[in-house]
């Protein structure tokens, strides 16, 4: 509106100053030299505003003339850039859905038409990590860390090329220069954080911490979690060389993270000597409501130094009250009224769990089995049941499994990375749905033997290691049906005639006893000693697995 207004205004003046001038009398004479020009003022306003126009359209036309070849150089220029940019748009997309033919066609014409863009520069370093040259996209990256605008990107890359050729130090030393080019990096933080821990500098590895809290590149929470978790690992460390140290670093740590598991049990063993149970039982308590863990009942158990099995059993079934219905408190309960050898206790609690065991459950079920009734053939046929059972919850970070909790992730350097859950290879979807109710078919009968069991595919040893969890359906399949045999069967049982006069393999091939086996000897005493704990019975199965993959085979 205001735009209106004006234009009508100047309109108006315009006109006004034409009128004004029209109105005027009287002559204008121009001479020069023999050149005399005389006229009204009126046609000589006139003639000089045609006389200014004239001016200036010479003007433009010139002044076009001469800036023309500057103008077809920007154009072409411009045009460049546009392809450039098509092909570094093109190449980025191929990069997404994995093309690298194309990716790499559109590197080499983007290097081409606009080399110094730094999006030129990182499609060429992935396209080159797409195609698997290594060398190429370290070229590409160590160009980009010379230029000031992409020296963080270019270091960045070179920290994950040196990650994928397993250069730890060489990895660690770019992400410490990039510390210096942008403090506030947080990968780079990680990395020399998760150096630090990797060669036990806990105290390199806490002020790195520090910084990043002061910085604020990480919250008050995590910062207090992964602060518990570095004093945690300090403290196991100092356990057997400077107790004193290790006490109070321990009990720190569980200012910072009372649920941590490993800090638990480490300050409720120290609170238990220094004669402070019911302060090491609060401990235990907080962290068994958050997650239930063997180490923690396990701990709780042994509270009190001295105590028989019966209140150690008593004290178990308390800490239990406070995770009703959890699978760890059954197996809880079960160890501890096996330990006190209330039999009919253990069979009680583990009764819901044993329709779907997992490979705990069935292992206490063959140590009830033997130290109750002595029966041989029926633990032998729950350790065999364990071989093809379910995965309990094992320590887990990045899909690598520990026998034990890491304050890192040895694949990563991810601090607080190992968490208390199943494996997924482990998950009963990849478990043959029929092996659990032929199994249990032969528990039930008076000469526990296992038939036909269909070829399924392994879980892996039941002792826990350390090892890469490998994905399901990729573990070794068994070649054969197993069967066991009477406790009266010889070691010198043979396949039947039929399958020798066939000349082939048997279907069905007899099992003599594991080398473990708690069973009578056909050369020597009863071996009365039954395994006494988790891993000693993951042993047993363990080699009972490779006997039968041997016969197998």
């Amino acid at each position: 509106m205001l735009r209106i207004i004006l234009f009508l205004v100047l309109i108006a003046l315009s006109a006004l100053g034409a009128t004004w001038i029209a109105d005027q009398t009287g002559t204008i004479v121009l001479s020069w030299d023999v050149w005399r020009i005389e006229t009204t003022l009126p046609v000589f306003a006139l003639g000089l505003g045609l006389l200014i126009v004239a001016s200036l359209l010479v003007w433009s036309v010139v002044h076009g003339l001469w800036q023309a070849p500057t103008r077809m150089r920007r154009a072409r220029r411009e045009r460049r850039i546009a392809r450039g940019r098509d092909a570094i748009t093109r190449g980025l997309l191929a990069i997404g859905y994995g093309d690298a033919a194309a990716a790499r066609n559109h590197a080499k014409a983007a290097r081409r038409l606009v080399s110094n863009d730094p999006l030129a520069l990182l499609l060429h370093a992935q396209a080159a990590q797409l195609d698997g040259d290594a060398d190429r996209a370290q070229r590409a990256f160590r160009t980009m860390a010379e230029r000031t605008d992409t020296r963080l990107l270019g270091l960045r890359g070179l920290f994950i090329e040196a990650q994928r050729a397993g250069d730890p130090a060489a990895a660690v030393a770019i992400a410490e220069e990039a510390l210096k080019t942008s403090p506030s990096s947080i990968w780079a933080s990680q990395a020399a954080l998760g150096f630090r821990c990797a060669r036990g500098d806990w105290t390199g590895a806490l002020a790195i911490l520090d910084k990043n809290v002061a910085s604020g590149r990480i919250d008050k929470a995590l910062y207090r979690r992964q602060r518990g978790v570095l004093l945690t690992a300090r403290a196991l460390e100092l356990e057997k060389s400077d107790r004193d140290l290790s006490r109070q670093t321990v009990m720190e740590a569980v200012k910072f993270a009372p649920t941590l598991i490993p800090a638990v049990v480490l300050a409720s063993k120290y609170l238990s000597e220094a004669n402070q149970m019911r302060r090491a039982m609060r401990l235990i308590e907080t962290a068994w409501l958050v997650q239930p863990h063997p180490d923690l009942a396990d701990a709780y158990a042994h509270v009190m130094p001295g105590d028989s099995a019966l209140q150690r059993l008593a004290r178990v079934e308390k800490l239990s009250e406070k995770g009703p219905g959890h699978p760890e408190s059954a197996m809880a309960i079960a160890r501890a009224a096996i330990d006190a050898s209330e039999f009919a206790r253990a069979r009680e609690v583990l009764e819901p769990l044993i329709a779907a065991p997992t490979q705990r459950v069935a292992m206490l079920m063959a140590e009830i089995e033997h130290n109750e009734h002595g029966d041989s053939g029926r633990a032998r046929a729950w350790t065999l049941r364990a071989v093809r059972a379910l995965h309990d919850p094992v320590w887990t970070a990045d899909g690598y499994v520990s026998d034990h909790w890491r304050p890192v992730s040895p694949l990563t350097g991810r601090v607080d990375a190992f968490q208390w859950q199943t494996p997924l290879s482990a998950l009963p979807s990849s478990r043959p749905p029929l092996v659990e109710a032929e199994v249990s078919d032969q528990i039930a009968e008076d000469a526990p033997r296992v038939e036909a069991l269909p070829a399924a595919t392994s879980t892996g040893d039941f002792k826990a290691q350390d090892s890469v969890i490998p994905p399901a359906g990729v573990e070794a399949a068994s070649s054969g049906t197993i069967a066991m045999p009477d406790e009266t069967a010889s070691a010198d049982d043979t396949p039947s005639e039929e399958v020798n006069k066939s000349g082939a393999i048997p279907d069905v091939i007899p099992i003599v006893r594991a080398p473990d086996d708690p069973g009578v000897d056909d050369d020597g005493p009863r071996n009365d000693g039954f395994v006494e704990d988790d891993t000693a019975a993951a042993r047993q199965a363990g080699g009972l697995r490779g006997l039968l993959s041997r016969r197998g085979n």
